[in-house]
């Protein structure tokens, strides 16, 4: 049988059983009614794009801290971000401002890859659907909170993913742990006995470098005793091949990021799609990062490598490239009703509000529109490249330059110069391998590169990188 049909057998079995003890769970959209007693929904042809950066698009990527907070910064004081309320002696002003010299910087630490945080269409949608309707029913999904402008939101992403149907999750931290947690279920609902014996668990294969949503729902997904955890090395296929021959259950699943979040490489993903069909597994992959950034349409490292239809779940996050919030889960409907009734980070969440449900439907509408977003990012990328040397392969580029004292000192030197670039340190990542991680966006101008690569260039010797790991040694 076909890696596809076992699966969608095993899951078929286990709503069967879901049904026959009455646990399964409905989601049914509300229709809001706004202070006028009509119901309104936003037609994609309302939404206004553009076809080269405006003026807007900047304040994606330049912020501004307080002096107390720069001081702070420099001199590593730990803040709980008090510095930024108005004391005594220093008042608002009538908007709420506080009166104080502010230093601004250009951000290239966020995740924002195309800018659409400040996108007017976003905006006017968010703004719109507040006036209309407030936040919306505050209530789970399963209850009241689900409504018609999260319906519409996941249909525009499993078109976009090229996927049967989507479910929308309050963060994509909470979308791992969801799926995870419904996986961990199905071995215990098809049991033949009280719990799952050792042929009837699923056993999980995770990349070292997954994200730590992924690590903590299966964690959490082991606690159920009903799955077996293996970690292969970094993007390695040939120790996955050896671990999955290995290993004698049925049910199998490789979950991995397709863009990693620290090291800006992608997850070789012909290779996995291979390995898919060899040992009939179930292939889940976490695009937070390659999700409107990747492909032509923006659909994603899948698109990128022509492989939408062999991969099985698709996780994705709003809080990205879309410029939201949220998380979300393309999948098929099968798949969808298990989760909503298994996966308790989803269930026992608060759904998104509807202002920002509606403002993710006008982001991901934008980012198909506006496909002159991608071409600049990948842009910045090339041309990042070209002024380094550095091979890098995405708009995340990670110059690890060592000790913690080093990535921090380095961290404050940008800063010095007008970038907001953190040093990223453990427990994010191993001892020894601090970093710089620098995210690109299409926000960035040329001269935004230029300028950081003079900056970097003072204390980084690019001449010395190893192509290989991309390891960066430090002038400091």
């Amino acid at each position: 049988m076909a890696e596809s049909s076992l699966w969608d057998k095993w899951v078929e079995e286990a709503l069967s059983k879901l049904e026959s003890l009455k646990l399964l769970r409905s989601l049914r959209p509300l229709y809001l009614s706004n202070n006028v007693g009509t119901v309104g929904i936003s037609s994609e042809d309302e939404y206004e794009v553009f076809d080269e950066m405006q003026q807007w698009d900047r304040s994606s990527v330049l912020v501004s801290i307080s002096e107390s907070t720069y001081r702070k910064w420099l001199l590593e004081i730990p803040s709980s971000g008090d510095e930024i309320v108005p004391t005594e002696g220093l008042a608002a002003d009538k908007f709420g401002n506080c009166q104080q010299q502010l230093k601004r910087l250009i951000l290239f630490s966020g995740n924002d890859y195309l800018g659409l945080s400040s996108h007017p269409a976003v905006r006017k949608a968010a703004a719109k659907a507040a006036q209309d309707y407030g936040m919306g029913p505050r209530g789970s999904a399963l209850i009241c909170g689900y409504t018609y402008h999260h319906r519409l939101l996941e249909s525009s992403l499993a078109s976009l993913k090229k996927k049967e149907d989507c479910l929308l999750c309050p963060t994509g931290f909470a979308a791992n742990m969801a799926l995870m947690v419904a996986l961990g279920n199905i071995p215990s609902l098809l049991a033949a006995g009280d719990k799952a014996l050792k042929d009837e668990k699923i056993a999980i294969f995770s990349d070292e470098l997954n994200h730590a949503s992924i690590i903590d729902g299966i964690r959490l997904a082991e606690r159920q005793r009903s799955v077996e955890f293996f970690v292969y090395k970094h993007c390695d296929m040939s120790h996955l091949s050896t671990l999955l021959s290995s290993c004698k259950m049925k049910k199998k699943v490789v979950v991995t990021d397709s863009l990693f979040s620290m090291d800006g490489d992608f997850a070789p993903m012909v290779e996995l799609v291979k390995l898919r069909k060899k040992h009939n597994l179930l292939l889940v992959i976490d695009d937070a990062h390659g999700t409107f950034v990747c492909g032509k349409n923006g659909g994603g490292v899948a698109e990128e490598f022509n492989c939408e239809r062999d991969v099985d779940i698709c996780i994705g996050t709003l809080s990205k490239a879309a410029g939201c919030q949220g998380g979300f889960i393309a999948c098929s409907k099968r798949w969808k009703q298990l989760i909503q009734s298994r996966g308790r980070s989803f269930i026992f969440s608060t759904a998104t509000p509807v202002p920002v449900a509606a403002a993710a439907h006008a982001a991901v509408v934008v980012a198909k529109r506006e496909m002159w977003r991608r071409r600049a990012l990948w842009d910045r990328v090339q041309e990042f490249r070209a002024l380094t040397g550095i091979p890098i392969s995405s708009p995340i580029i990670s110059l690890i330059v060592g000790s913690e004292e080093k990535a921090l000192k380095a961290s404050r030197q940008l800063l010095k110069s007008g970038f907001h670039v953190t040093a990223i340190r453990p427990p994010t990542v191993p001892p020894n391998s601090c970093r710089l991680r620098i995210a690109l966006s299409a926000a960035h101008t040329t001269d935004d590169l230029k300028n950081l690569i003079s900056a970097l260039s003072g204390y980084i010797n690019f001449r010395a990188v190893d192509s290989s790991t991309i390891n960066i040694y430090s002038k400091l």
